[in-house]
């Protein structure tokens, strides 16, 4: 109810008050049907013409001012467009980099696990592996493949 009441007085004083206009080098101030120059008025003195003159400035005026507002609201409109724009640029890249870490984390886990395997058989080939280092080998060959495993649902998820 506040706002209606500011908005009705906003709007009020916005038309009881004068509209400034400048023709033919004199500023002029339009109230109503009223051309008021320095204080005075001056309706009468000026021919129709004049006022007509007048009168077709303030329209001007008022056509510019409308116009201004109105690239002011495209440009705000612009603005968050753009604004949301770069928003899904970088959530686009975001999710890229989350990609290619996980592609990163599964070559590495595929590299690690065919490097076991061949350690293990280049040992196991040259009988230098105890029963214990054997054991153990195959355990870390089993974990690397645990690796891979995990790399690759997050690989699905990225």
């Amino acid at each position: 109810m506040k706002l209606y009441i500011t908005l009705l007085f906003v709007c009020l004083s916005f038309l009881v008050n004068a509209q400034e206009v400048i023709s033919n080098g004199e500023t002029y101030e339009i109230k109503g049907k009223s051309i008021i120059k320095d204080g005075v008025d001056v309706t009468a003195s000026l021919n129709t013409e004049q006022q007509a003159q007048i009168r077709a400035a303030l329209k001007e005026k008022k056509i510019q001012i409308k116009e201004a507002k109105e690239r002011e609201r495209e440009i705000k409109i612009a603005e968050k467009r753009q604004k949301e724009a770069e928003k899904k640029q970088r959530k686009a890249e975001k999710a890229l980099n989350k990609m290619e870490r996980a592609q990163s984390d599964f070559d590495k886990a595929i590299k690690r696990h065919d490097q076991a395997i061949k350690k293990y058989d280049k040992l196991k080939r040259k009988g230098k592996l105890s029963p214990n280092d054997d054991e153990k080998a195959l355990k870390r060959i089993e974990d690397l493949k645990s690796d891979i495993d995990r790399a690759q649902n997050k690989l699905k998820r990225a």
